[in-house]
């Protein structure tokens, strides 16, 4: 009697203190251009992405920035501020010409405080895999920057091996988890983009078990803008995501902190097919406004860029001369007025901007054609169309029940992981998505 009294309290012991067990390790996924079908969807070849979803937490969407480009939207992502407050605004500067400039990739760039900055000042260990505008970043312990040799931007194994932190990093995931590659296969331009990148991610978890790990994996991104939402290049893509998905799980496994792991998989914006690219610019120069203004392109939108920030006066005239355009090219945009764009946090000192409808995206040329042919897909859009919100899925085997989310905003998933992880975000303009699901 007193073998079966004794064995029962030892596993009331054991399932109390499992019960009682916290998140200490959080990695978070961006999956570039991820969308709710992925795992809504189960003719997708993403088995590990749904299997997570049925168990986890998913939403029904994910609500982006505007523009929803990729820098902005990861800079969301990981300080849970609008661009108002992080300042990274597109994914480039403006050059000179009103044409983009330079890449925005170094850490200096981002003014709002981001979850490896609060995890640092909690003690924790943090760590960053292909983490756009990652580069110096003083709080990451163990990184692999987004980054490339802007001279030959097919070659990113020089300037990764340049600027990997700690010196010796990359080159210790070369020998050891990576293996001899050359740079077409550690480049956007080959789907072993992302199973390298992955290897080196499932190298940082079992190495060094930091707290925070991030993860970018870009492959579907390129897919999708080559041929559109749908396609094989697109399954092929993200089945090479959710592979590297199965190796982060088990991954987790073999450390033995799966139990103390939240997963967190998202992305930064969907995709709209697109068959015709309008050049706005134009439009300027036939109405005489070019000198005052002119529009900045982010593929599904364009912003009115004023050469006096305080001139009022033109940004009446081009939303005149927008509203004088024959139907047939009204119908294919729509104006995005300053209250919209306050709401989504947009650049301050720009008070318009226009978003393409399906099928058309918007180009910087400044002469020749108002439209001309093109194919594939673009984001950038205004996000009130279902197409480009990305999507969301948080998983812990600690999670007290699974639950679908309503929609969701892309400022909500580091307030959500800095709740977990029992951070401070106090200028974060999300909040935290998951709560009663997380003991």
């Amino acid at each position: 009697m007193k073998r079966i009294i004794y064995f029962i309290t030892t596993i009331c012991l054991s399932v109390a203190s499992a019960t009682a067990q916290q998140i200490e390790h959080v990695v978070l996924v961006s999956i570039d251009g991820f969308r709710p079908e992925f795992y809504k969807d189960n003719t997708m070849p993403t088995p590990n992405i749904q299997w997570l979803a049925e168990q986890g937490v998913n939403a029904k969407g994910v609500k982006t920035i505007f523009p929803s480009v990729t820098y902005p939207s990861h800079t969301t992502l990981i300080t849970g501020t609008l661009p108002y407050q992080h300042k990274v605004y597109y994914n480039t500067t403006i050059g000179e010409d009103g044409n983009p400039g330079q890449w925005i990739y170094d850490s200096k760039s981002v003014k709002a405080p981001t979850l490896w900055q609060a995890a640092k000042q909690q003690g924790l260990t943090t760590a960053a895999v292909s983490w756009p505008i990652s580069l110096h970043n003083d709080f990451i312990d163990y990184n692999i920057p987004e980054i490339w040799n802007f001279k030959q931007p097919m070659d990113r194994l020089s300037a990764t091996l340049k600027y990997a932190h700690p010196q010796g990093l990359f080159e210790e995931i070369l020998t050891k988890a990576i293996g001899e590659v050359d740079q077409d296969k550690y480049n956007l331009s080959s789907l072993a983009m992302d199973q390298n990148l992955g290897r080196a991610a499932v190298f940082i978890l079992e190495e060094y078990k930091p707290n925070l790990l991030t993860v970018h994996l870009p492959n579907t991104d390129g897919a999708q803008h080559a041929v559109g939402r749908e396609g094989i290049e697109v399954k092929r893509a993200i089945a090479g995501a959710d592979f590297v998905i199965g190796s982060i799980i088990d991954a987790l496994k073999r450390s033995e902190i799966y139990e103390q792991s939240l997963i967190v998989i998202t992305g930064d914006h969907g995709f709209v097919n697109t068959s015709m690219s309008i050049s706005p610019n134009v439009w300027l120069e036939d109405a005489g406004l070019a000198e005052q203004a002119y529009f900045f392109s982010t593929g599904g939108s364009a912003f009115l860029e004023l050469k006096d920030k305080a001139d009022k006066h033109t940004v009446r005239k081009v939303k005149q001369m927008l509203l004088d355009l024959p139907m047939r090219y009204q119908d294919m945009f729509e104006l995005i007025e300053e209250d919209q764009l306050r709401a989504r946090g947009s650049k301050q000192g720009v008070s318009l901007a226009i978003s393409a409808r399906a099928g058309y995206s918007f180009s910087n040329k400044k002469e020749g054609e108002i439209l001309s042919a093109t194919k594939g897909g673009k984001h950038g859009h205004y996000p009130n169309n279902p197409e480009i919100f990305t999507g969301f899925i948080a998983f812990s085997p600690v999670m007290k029940q699974s639950k679908q989310l309503e929609i969701i905003h892309l400022e909500d998933i580091a307030p959500s992981i800095a709740k977990v992880l029992k951070l401070a975000l106090p200028q974060a303009d999300g909040t935290s998505v998951l709560g009663g699901v997380i003991k």
